[in-house]
């Protein structure tokens, strides 16, 4: 939404934005404001249509200092629950602060979603932390469940003996891929099952 006006001050398409975030903050700030109160009407027509959880992707968190991540993503999203909440939406909510695995216990501290996403990049032991304070989703490659093979058995093994106890949900860090075999999501289920 900001490389039209980012364009005159960045070059590449995070930097952009994040150049504009710093540069015109009460501008960003606005816009998130706009940006939150859409949203929540958005998530609260889902609610409408029957999903039964909603999820909040960021996909630009990665990579955000404190002080940007507080002000882009923390805030925005305790905005965005407390909004939704109020427009008696009861469905749990998932938040997903993309490739943030530095500060995900902030976030699973600080924001009243009922579990956190992590992304494939999600050390184990960040996500054990993060377990302690919210339920934790994630955090499989899908370019690995592509893949398949024994890599794909054992890093599902991995996952299980780090976050089996959990609480968590066994996922994808991000969608499944279009080509991925079936035979592949069959190998998961079963090793999972044999768990």
């Amino acid at each position: 939404m900001l490389d039209g006006e980012a364009r005159t001050i960045g070059r590449g398409e995070r930097a952009q934005a994040r150049t504009y975030a710093y540069a015109e903050p009460e501008t960003v700030d606005a816009l998130l404001e706009v940006l939150v109160e859409a949203t929540a009407h958005y998530l609260k027509m889902q609610a409408d249509a029957g999903a039964q959880v909603l999820k909040i992707f960021e996909s630009w968190a990665e990579g955000l200092p404190d002080d940007l991540f507080e002000r882009l993503v923390l805030k925005p999203h305790q905005a965005l629950v407390r909004r939704v909440r109020e427009l008696g939406v009861t469905v749990p909510l998932i938040g997903f602060p993309r490739g943030s695995a530095a500060l995900a216990e902030r976030y699973a501290a600080e924001c009243e979603v009922q579990a956190v996403a992590l992304d494939t990049a999600c050390p184990l032991e960040v996500g054990r932390r993060v377990q302690k304070v919210r339920p934790i989703q994630g955090a499989l490659d899908p370019l690995l469940l592509r893949a398949g093979g024994p890599l794909l058995d054992r890093r599902v093994d991995q996952l299980m003996e780090a976050w089996g106890r959990g609480p968590w949900i066994f996922n994808l860090g991000h969608g499944i891929l279009p080509d991925v075999p079936i035979a592949h999501v069959e190998q998961v289920l079963k090793r999972i099952g044999a768990q």
